[in-house]
C-alpha cells in the first residue's frame, strides 16, 4: 500500500483510499492509538470535514485499518511459508509449512508491532462481540487462524492415521504464536537479546509442530 504521509498535498481522486493510507501508517507509527481521523485528514492535505464524508469517526477508520493489518500478518505468514525449502518427504514438507506459518506470524509482531497491535485492537465504539444470526465473520480477521488450521489439517493427513486433527488444534496453535508474539512486545521477554530471542520463537515452534503429532 502506498501511502500519503509527510503533510504532502492530496491532489486524486480517491480521498477514501489516501486516508486509509495515512492511516496505516499512522498503526505503523505508533499502533491503534495513533490512528486519528484529524491527524489522517492533515497528513492528506486536507480538512476534517472532509474526512468525515468517508467515515463516521475514528471508530470506522480503525476497524479498517484493523482489516488491512489483519491481512497484512496473514500475507507475512505466507511470505514466510513460500521462502520455507520443500521436502521430498510429505510429512517434513508439512511440518515446515506449519513452523513457517507460525514464524511469520511471530516476525510480523517483532517487525511491525504498531500494525501488529492494530489488527487485534477493539475499536471504541467497539463492535458487537457476537454475530447476528446469519452474519459472518469478516474473512481478514480470521485468515491467519485459516492458514494454520489448514497447515494443521495437512499435517494430520500425512503423519500418524488419525480420525482428524481436533478442532481446538487450530486455536491452540494461534494461541501458542500469538501468546509469544505478545510476550516478546510487551512482556519481559522483550529484553531478550536477539539470539536468545530467535532460540525462544524456534523452540515454541518446534512445540507446536510436535503438538500437533501427539494429538
Amino acid at each position: 500500500m502506498a501511502a500519503i504521509s509527510g503533510g504532502k498535498t492530496y491532489h486524486h481522486g480517491d480521498l477514501r483510499n489516501a486516508l486509509i493510507c495515512a492511516a496505516v501508517d499512522l498503526a505503523t507509527e505508533g499502533g491503534p492509538e495513533r490512528v486519528v481521523l484529524r491527524e489522517a485528514a492533515r497528513r492528506v492535505g486536507v480538512s476534517p470535514t472532509a474526512a468525515y464524508r468517508h467515515f463516521d469517526g475514528r471508530g470506522e477508520l480503525l476497524r479498517t485499518v484493523r482489516s488491512h493489518a489483519q491481512r497484512m500478518l496473514a500475507d507475512a505468514m505466507e511470505r514466510a511459508a513460500g521462502r520455507e525449502p520443500g521436502a521430498d518427504d510429505p510429512a517434513l514438507a508439512a511440518e515446515r509449512r506449519l513452523a513457517a506459518l507460525c514464524r511469520g506470524y511471530v516476525g510480523f509482531a517483532v517487525d511491525q508491532p504498531g500494525l501488529y497491535r492494530a489488527a487485534f485492537c477493539v475499536p471504541r465504539p467497539a463492535e458487537p462481540d457476537e454475530l447476528t444470526p446469519g452474519q459472518q465473520v469478516p474473512e481478514a480477521e480470521i485468515r491467519a487462524f485459516t492458514l494454520l488450521r489448514e497447515a494443521l489439517e495437512a499435517l494430520a493427513r500425512v503423519g500418524t492415521p488419525r480420525p482428524a486433527v481436533r478442532p481446538a488444534a487450530g486455536a491452540a496453535a494461534w494461541s501458542a504464536v500469538h501468546g509469544l508474539s505478545l510476550l516478546l512486545l510487551d512482556g519481559p521477554l522483550r529484553r531478550l537479546p536477539a539470539q536468545r530471542r530467535n532460540a525462544v520463537v524456534e523452540t515454541t515452534l518446534a512445540m507446536v509442530v510436535s503438538g500437533t503429532r501427539a494429538l
